[in-house]
Parts: C-alpha cells; sequence; structure tokens
C-alpha cells in the first residue's frame, strides 16, 4: 500500500479526522483511493506500477506529500471540523498544479519513467516559429 491512513496524521489532527469521519476509516481510505487515481492521472509518462508499489522510505516524498494534500482535500470535503479549509485548498491547489507542471515537462521529478516502447504514449513538439525580417 503507497498511503495509509495512519500516514496522514502529518497532514491532519486525528481528532478533526474522528470529528468528520465519526470514526469510520472507510470514509479516510476512500479519500486515499481517491487521490491515488487523480495523481496516476497526471503520471501517464511514468511507470506507476513501480511508483505506486515502493513502500517505506522507497517512496518519492514529495510525490507522497502532494498525495496526501489531495487526499486530505478530498477527506476535508466531507465537513469542515475544526481544520484550516483554506490551507488545505491551498495546498490541494499546488498539488494539482505541480502536477499539471510534470505532465507538460516543465518541473522533473525523481520517478521512473516508463518505456516508450510499451507506454503508447506518443510526445510531439515542433521549434518556435522563426519570423522573416526584410
Amino acid at each position: 500500500m503507497f498511503l495509509s491512513n495512519e500516514e496522514m496524521k502529518t497532514h491532519l489532527y486525528s481528532e478533526n479526522v474522528d470529528a468528520i469521519s465519526g470514526g469510520d476509516e472507510t470514509i479516510m481510505t476512500a479519500a486515499i483511493d481517491t487521490a491515488l487515481q487523480e495523481a496516476k492521472g497526471y503520471l501517464e509518462a511514468y511507470d506507476k506500477d513501480a511508483i505506486f508499489s515502493a513502500e517505506g522510505a522507497n517512496r518519492n516524498s514529495l510525490l507522497l506529500t502532494f498525495i496526501k494534500d489531495i487526499a486530505a482535500w478530498h477527506f476535508l470535503v466531507l465537513g469542515n471540523a475544526g481544520t484550516e479549509f483554506k490551507l488545505r485548498q491551498d495546498r490541494y491547489n499546488m498539488a494539482v498544479s505541480w502536477f499539471k507542471s510534470l505532465r507538460k515537462g516543465d518541473v522533473s521529478a525523481d520517478l521512473p519513467v516508463q518505456d516508450p516502447d510499451t507506454s503508447g504514449l506518443i510526445i510531439f513538439g515542433s521549434n518556435p516559429q522563426k519570423g522573416q525580417h526584410f
């Protein structure tokens, strides 16, 4: 498992988690699963099996932090029991922005890249247009 419910304690206070979930751990599990699926959607060019099968210290810490931010957002939309809602929203937006930049190639990550022969991904582009000056 890439991310457990217990590891969300770095992003959410346990008393707030209990107040929102009513002690039902499946709510946090659903938020984590949703965050993982959302993150996988941005990592098309990467080896998702290798990334998300990693455990413990073998996980990419930046990726883990952003997935926690996304999971916290999905969890908090259920209710706002004493948590800083604006901070969570800002962190969620930052995580999504990072994933979009990663997908476009504006930032890089220390993640295994998928073999282009098996990915089915085609990357294309062109040089900037040049103007004629007389």
